[in-house]
């Protein structure tokens, strides 16, 4: 058991017999009354974010994880398939577990966080940046650019973003996982 002086982001807890991850902590000392912490916690189970407070001192049941990197392989009916680097298992992962399934390249690692204790799969992290091909976009006019507006783009694993009007077909992009928006040109 920990309490609350041991909240961090990232600390994963069980509350309300849920797996929840913190996102947000912030420690208040009002002037009047007791201290407390105000958190952002994630459910790892359906993805809900719930704001809570604890009131300072009090116990939390924190849950023992591993981050293990693995590769993704293909998805299907079942679900996201993915094998660790290490002794070459596969598991299968929902979609829900995952920050951003669109942006998912056949061969691409991904962090996987998983319960110790069952070994369950809780979450399952992109990197934050991801390079992708653009397979079809309108043709950007010359003389378009003087304004920072956008055309949309679909890339190798079927998502769409917005990019600007000087990104051609076949150019590689980087796209951010957390919003899903382009970053960059990839320069070859």
């Amino acid at each position: 058991m920990a309490n609350t002086s041991d909240i961090r982001n990232g600390l994963c807890i069980r509350h309300n017999n849920d797996p929840w991850q913190v996102i947000e902590f912030q420690h208040v000392k009002p002037g009047k009354g007791a201290a407390f912490v105000r958190t952002k916690l994630k459910n790892l189970n359906t993805g809900r974010v719930l704001d809570n407070t604890f009131p300072a001192g009090s116990k939390i049941e924190t849950i023992r994880v591993e981050n293990r990197t693995y590769q993704f392989l293909y998805n299907d009916d079942q679900g996201y398939h993915f094998m660790n680097m290490e002794n070459y298992e596969q598991i299968f992962i929902q979609k829900e577990l995952i920050n951003a399934p669109e942006f998912l390249k056949e061969g691409q690692e991904c962090q996987i966080l998983f319960n110790a204790d069952d070994e369950a799969p809780l979450t399952c992290e992109l990197p934050a940046y991801v390079e992708l091909e653009i397979t079809y976009t309108e043709p950007g006019v010359k003389g378009d650019t003087s304004t920072s507006s956008n055309k949309p783009a679909e890339v190798e694993t079927g998502a769409n973003v917005y990019v600007p009007l000087f990104i051609n077909q076949g150019d590689k992009i980087k796209i951010s996982t957390a919003d899903g928006k382009y970053n960059e040109r990839v320069k070859n």
